[in-house]
């Protein structure tokens, strides 16, 4: 599909019944996400840091831009990019970013409220930098998909009254998609919902299933890094099992390598 026909069928899919974003961390994963059949895919960015080496936070938007064009050519599914805080603190680097990652193909990006230096943004600035954001995903020639993020649950500061504040705030200044990551249960996603009017992206917890995230209003899930992690322990629970005991057993794992990889 080209970049116009991606970007209109990841808006479509917000307008439809609640849907599962995952989350790949490089071109593999992504490759077999899309055989498993997802409809659309959104970067992690502490999963692309793994694949560095690196914690989550520790990456340049260039890398960012990097690996959201590999990810873009490895499916033909829409892309949305997990940004963190635009890789700056002032509204022109929210901005900044959305127009880097629209360039490589992306139809979609994330911006949240938070930073290691300066830690959750007061309200006025989020706010002025969701609006620039915002500003120039409307510039772009297709229908580019505003994400934005209050990361209070997932910062110390679990304030649901704070939070909703946030995303209604982000609403006003033209995001998309609100998100709040780290909501709890289904009693705290069902507040959030029904106190927005756009769609709601809610980050899925082992303790939720999907019917009861989307039972309480959520119209997107994505996984985050879970996925990344999921991965990773598997392959770490071999490798020890290997280290410890020499119990090469796990190596037996089989994979439909040619069917995920086709085409």
């Amino acid at each position: 599909m080209t970049q116009d026909e991606k970007a209109a069928s990841f808006q479509a899919l917000h307008a439809g019944e609640a849907f599962v974003i995952p989350n790949p961390w490089d071109a593999g994963s992504a490759r077999v996400l899309a055989a498993l059949g997802f409809k659309a895919l959104a970067t992690t960015s502490s999963g692309f840091a793994f694949t560095l080496g690196r914690l989550d936070g520790r990456v340049t938007l260039d890398e960012v831009v990097e690996h959201a064009a590999t990810l873009d050519r490895a499916t033909e599914l829409p892309l949305s990019v997990d940004l963190e805080n635009g890789y700056g603190a002032e509204p022109d680097s929210a901005a900044h970013a959305i127009t880097r990652i629209a360039g490589v193909g992306a139809v979609g990006g994330s911006i949240e409220d938070w930073d290691a230096d300066g830690g959750i943004y007061e309200l006025h600035h989020a706010v002025e930098r969701i609006a620039a954001a915002a500003e120039a995903a409307r510039g772009l020639r297709f229908p580019f998909t505003l994400t934005a993020r209050a990361e209070n649950h997932l910062r110390g500061n679990p304030d649901l009254d704070d939070t909703i504040a946030r995303l209604q705030a982000f609403d006003a200044a033209g995001a998309d998609v609100l998100y709040a990551p780290g909501l709890s249960s289904a009693a705290e996603i069902r507040t959030v919902c029904e106190a927005v009017a756009k769609p709601v992206n809610v980050l899925a917890r082992p303790g939720l299933s999907l019917a009861e995230i989307v039972e309480a209003g959520a119209r997107r899930v994505s996984v985050g890094g879970s996925l990344t992690w999921v991965a990773t322990k598997a392959m770490a629970d071999a490798a020890t099992a290997i280290r410890d005991g020499g119990d090469f057993s796990a190596l037996a794992a089989r994979l439909p390598l040619a069917e995920w990889l086709a085409g």
